[in-house]
């Protein structure tokens, strides 16, 4: 079987931005919403874009938890992120993705996803005041030069987060 390369594996990543900066690595950002809120992760920690594949649904979970999804014979646990942010679920329609998340943590994690927006420089955006009552996997945020608020997902954050792991309901 030939040796299969990753976008990310083949990628030089510039320094960290300065904290004055907004602190978000000078790596390309992927776009993505959940919900009506735009999300930003860094193009290392967003793993893989898949098309929704059928999801098993598993039993005594917390509504936000979608099910299982087998990708290529891996099964990875998905949880709708508007959802669990306390918006609306997200439609299974044809805009919708899995955001494979866990892989380069060790985890079989996915989230579902409302639609991909794409690439984004760190360049074009302008750090916000940070917001006391978020979630610390998701307190930086920005606004951009055509007025949109975005905020910045800490992946490692957001798998560490107690509420997140508990999926019984």
């Amino acid at each position: 079987m030939p040796h299969r390369t990753r976008l990310t594996d083949t990628q030089e990543l510039p320094p960290p931005r300065s904290p004055e900066d907004g602190g978000v690595a000078a790596a390309t950002l992927l776009g993505f919403q959940a919900g009506e809120e735009r999300w930003l992760t860094p193009l290392t920690d967003a793993g893989e874009i898949v098309s929704t594949p059928p999801l098993a649904r598993a039993p005594l979970t917390c509504p936000w938890f979608a099910g299982l999804a087998n990708v290529r014979g891996t099964l990875y646990a998905v949880s709708d992120f508007a959802l669990f942010r306390g918006g609306e679920a997200t439609p299974h329609n044809s805009h919708a993705r899995l955001l494979l998340i866990g892989a380069r943590h060790g985890v079989n994690a996915a989230l579902l996803v409302s639609r991909l927006i794409g690439l984004r420089k760190p360049e074009a955006l302008h750090a916000n005041v940070p917001t006391v009552d978020a979630p610390v996997w998701a307190a930086q945020s920005f606004r951009d030069d055509d007025g949109h608020d975005w905020r910045c997902l800490d992946v490692a954050g957001l798998l560490a987060d107690p509420r997140f792991l508990e999926i019984g309901a």
